[in-house]
């Protein structure tokens, strides 16, 4: 009897030791010396993530600026991804989008969701931010060091701060 209570104590524990990835938050936000609507202009197309991003090679995009619309965007380093539109307002200065395949060649996350906004800064010029929700590579309890969170958290936020120091460099032409 003692031997089928210690098994079925540990059938009701097990799930408490076994717990996949939990979601991780990046923020990232840059101050442009610019109105946002002039921000907008170069920022604010669904298609025009190479025109700024110094990361990106590429983006081959089908559906505009509508929800529902798909890109592949590819990088100088190598790889694409996939994302798809789920939020587009301009008069806002406001979009999301989401990861639709994963490529952990291109990045070390299995998906995420994206916002980016502009909006008056308080000393003047345009707040940018960008943030995001994503799951490391490898959702396993146990993933290897180039698939976990950290290579997640650190992938990404290079990613959003990168094309956020490109798009300052692109609107205020330095």
């Amino acid at each position: 009897m003692r031997t089928l209570l210690g098994l079925f104590a540990l059938l009701i524990c097990a799930p408490a030791l076994a717990h996949g990835p939990t979601p991780i938050k990046v923020d990232e936000s840059i101050v442009i010396a610019a109105d946002p609507k002039a921000v907008w202009v170069v920022a604010g197309k669904f298609d025009g993530l190479a025109n700024w991003h110094p990361d990106v090679q590429s983006v081959k995009a089908q559906g505009g600026d509508a929800a529902g619309a798909e890109r592949e965007v590819a990088f100088k380093k190598g790889g694409v991804l996939k994302e798809g539109l789920d939020e587009y307002d301009p008069a806002a200065f406001k979009m999301s989008w989401r990861m639709s395949d994963p490529n952990l060649d291109a990045m070390p996350v299995s998906s995420y969701t994206v916002t980016f906004t502009v909006e008056p800064a308080a000393a003047g010029g345009s707040l940018v931010k960008w943030y995001g929700r994503l799951y490391r590579g490898d959702t396993s309890n146990e993933p290897p060091e180039s698939l976990n969170d950290d290579a997640a958290r650190a992938a990404m936020t290079s990613y959003l701060h990168d094309g956020l120091q490109g798009l300052k460099k692109k609107v205020e032409g330095k």
